[in-house]
């Protein structure tokens, strides 16, 4: 996340003494079982560390972005300094930010500050635009690779992506601030992507566990030597525990972690296999779905978020996800909350392949063919590897049909899908244009 007091610090040129200042912490940092001292602090003092930077935070908000200005319009800053103090403040929901950014272009009114203060912009599905401003590790990917075994020197093969969406840089930079090299890999390029491996012999994967399975079985099948990757931090789909376990008998520990494009990282699993430990520097909320009240610790509910970024400063950010706080701390020594992991979406937009499908995505690929009626995408998943399938009221028939709304479909979300032709009337009548039929563990 970008630093809370860091708006209009400078970029200092490096000294030969800065350099070996450097060189003297990444050594250090070797040692160290934990990527810093904040994530075994007094949970009494991180809370209240938390709550005393809430009230500043809310009233940059309020005065720097229109969107909050609006929302916060009666709200007094000084006055949010605890978590019952904020729940009592509205949500700004995901799944509104598309038609909130067309409204008010580019960032809703959610933007506090000039663009010149902006590094990157990023697109992701939706479209959702997100600005990131300038600084070191900004995503807080550092932590989380740190807690998946990376350490200074190790070269990380990223294979996120880099074009127009967030993860492949924001892993890029948490890699550089433990000091580890980085393979820009990207997306696809199988056999390409195997070679590199092959050559450089990375130890980190970093990416989607379906595509590490791809690396690691395809690297067999051709002879190619993968064995330098030791461990992963996956993320964007769901690792199964026969996924997992599948990775670890191909040489490959994994670690999961869960973030937003908007909001960074927001938790990350460890060593200790007991659900997310949540990040430093966020305050996570737990609430019941469509509504903002707090549930208690163990309910499911969904994910809302505040983070301390002055660029672009999200106050109970509801992400649309669910989960459950744990109770109790992580054996790994990390003394922050954790999280249950990803439980599904409160709301019909999914995740497939790591990426996004919205019902209105669904919905256009469906108006373009009038021999559709009632229409459903059922998500499902086949051998650890999501398939999506689009069922189709019509009394029409024919491949050709088939094929054009594969083609529709492909068109609308970037992905491949099934096409299945049912019976008029053979569809639930229940409004529901996506089923995720996944299981969860």
């Amino acid at each position: 996340m970008i630093p809370d007091d860091d708006d209009d610090a400078e970029i200092e040129v490096s000294s030969p003494t800065c350099l070996l200042g450097e060189f003297a912490r990444r050594e250090a940092m070797t040692t160290r079982t934990h990527f810093d001292d904040k994530e075994t602090q007094d949970p009494q003092a991180r809370e209240a560390a938390l709550m005393a930077r809430l009230p500043s935070q809310v009233a940059h908000a309020k005065s720097k972005a229109a969107h909050f200005a609006r929302l916060l319009r009666d709200v007094d800053p000084p006055a949010i300094s605890s978590r019952q103090a904020l729940a009592r403040l509205p949500l700004t929901r995901k799944s509104e930010m598309s038609a909130q950014q067309a409204k008010d272009p580019p960032f809703g009114g959610l933007l506090a500050g000039a663009i010149d203060q902006l590094s990157t912009i990023f697109q992701s599905p939706g479209p959702i635009y997100e600005p990131a401003g300038a600084g070191p590790d900004h995503g807080g990917f550092g932590r989380v690779l740190w807690a998946a075994g990376a350490r200074p020197g190790d070269i990380v093969h990223n294979t996120f992506s880099y074009h127009l969406v967030p993860a492949g840089l924001l892993v890029h930079h948490g890699a550089n601030a433990i000091g580890c090299p980085v393979i820009p890999a990207g997306v696809g390029n199988t056999e390409m992507q195997l070679k590199v491996i092959e050559h450089l012999k990375p130890r980190i994967y970093v990416g989607t566990p379906s595509f590490l399975k791809i690396l690691l079985q395809k690297g067999r099948e051709l002879g190619n030597d993968t064995s330098s990757l030791k461990r992963g931090s996956v993320g964007a789909e769901a690792l199964p525990p026969s996924l997992r376990k599948e990775l670890e008998s191909l040489g490959v520990v994994t670690r999961q972690s869960y973030g937003t494009a908007e909001l960074g990282i927001i938790a990350y699993e460890t060593d200790a296999l007991e659900g997310l430990v949540i990040a430093e520097d966020v305050i996570v909320e737990i609430v019941r779905p469509g509504t903002g009240d707090p549930l208690a610790e163990g309910e499911v509910g969904e994910v809302v978020v505040t983070v301390f970024n002055r660029h672009y400063p999200l106050l109970r950010f509801a992400t649309g996800d669910l989960s459950a706080i744990l109770p109790g701390r992580s054996p790994c020594g990390r003394t922050n909350q954790r999280l249950r992991g990803w439980l599904g979406r409160a709301d019909q937009t999914t995740k497939v392949k790591g990426m996004f499908v919205h019902p209105g995505q669904v919905s256009d690929a469906a108006k373009r063919h009038k021999e559709i009626g009632r229409f459903r995408l059922v998500v499902t998943s086949e051998n650890n590897a999501d398939v999506m399938t689009l069922k189709c009221e019509s009394a029409a028939a024919g491949e050709a049909l088939v094929k054009a709304i594969g083609e529709s479909l492909n068109a609308a979300t970037k992905l491949r899908g099934r096409v299945e032709l049912v019976p008029p009337g053979s569809l639930p009548n229940d409004g529901k244009v996506i089923e995720d039929a996944r299981s969860y563990a």
